[in-house]
């Protein structure tokens, strides 16, 4: 199984964190960072390959991925030199040729264990599969979605509370007919005038509507994505409660972050 990372933009929502360090780069503990974290975790699920999509200021997360040694992961970088003029459809749209066969897509600010990503792999059934969470209320940032059964039916920010069902945390799976549907929807999206502007979720939701896009929930098992100064801090104490959780014994359900 192939992981791609977007992580090509900034962060300018942690500013000053993010001002000279890109946001992949942001400190988890123990000398680890999101990145790190994330590689790790994915290597454990079973991934044996990662491309990770740089952006803002490359060299240093091609520096970091060069110090990263995973005997098990193959693991390699892809710069999008268009990551200050296009959204993060353009960074998928970039890694287009990476998409030869089943993958799993992130949000480089997704801060999970290894056990979400093994739930996705081992469940997905459509040829998309968005990973779900639930939670009482949800708020303009949340990347909302709506069901029918387990079948997404359209996923966005605007949606309204009668429509919200459930929320998206950045990781998709893709197999079967999957990645060329979605590379052909990426392809039909940047020959228009708004595809530079459009968030690669957004091609998700057109392709929800064809009835091409599945989920798997995870509710009850923790995650986070880092937004904001709170976000990270929250994250922060969320790895560190799994960290001191010997092998095998992590409870599924502790500490949920802000986001």
């Amino acid at each position: 199984m192939k992981a791609l990372i977007l992580s090509a933009g900034q962060g300018s929502r942690l500013l000053p964190l993010t001002k000279d360090r890109p946001k992949c780069l942001l400190p988890l503990g123990n000398g680890r960072t999101i990145l790190e974290w994330q590689i790790a975790e994915l290597a454990e699920a079973g991934v044996t390959e990662a491309v990770v999509i740089t952006g803002f200021r490359s060299e240093e997360v091609e520096a970091h991925l060069a110090d990263v040694s995973i005997p098990s992961l193959r693991l390699t970088s892809l710069f999008n030199p268009f990551f200050q003029v296009a959204d993060n459809l353009g960074t998928c749209w970039m890694a287009r040729h990476e998409m030869d066969g089943d993958f799993l897509l992130l949000n480089g600010d997704t801060v999970f264990e290894a056990g979400i990503a093994r739930k996705l792999i081992a469940e997905a059934r459509a040829p998309i599969t968005v990973t779900i969470d639930q939670k009482p209320s949800y708020d303009a940032d949340d990347m909302k979605v709506r069901l029918d059964g387990e079948r997404l039916t359209a996923i966005g920010k605007g949606l309204s509370h009668e429509e919200t069902h459930a929320e998206s945390i950045g990781m998709l799976l893709f197999r079967g007919d999957g990645p060329k549907l979605f590379r052909d929807t990426l392809e039909t999206a940047m020959r228009t005038p708004e595809g530079l502007r459009w968030w690669y979720l957004k091609a998700i939701d057109r392709l929800a509507r064809q009835n091409h896009v599945g989920t798997v929930s995870v509710d009850g098992m923790d995650w986070g994505e880092v937004d904001y100064p709170a976000d990270l801090e929250a994250a922060q104490h969320m790895v560190a409660s799994w960290q001191r959780q010997e092998p095998g014994t992590r409870p599924a359900a502790r500490i949920r972050s802000v986001s």
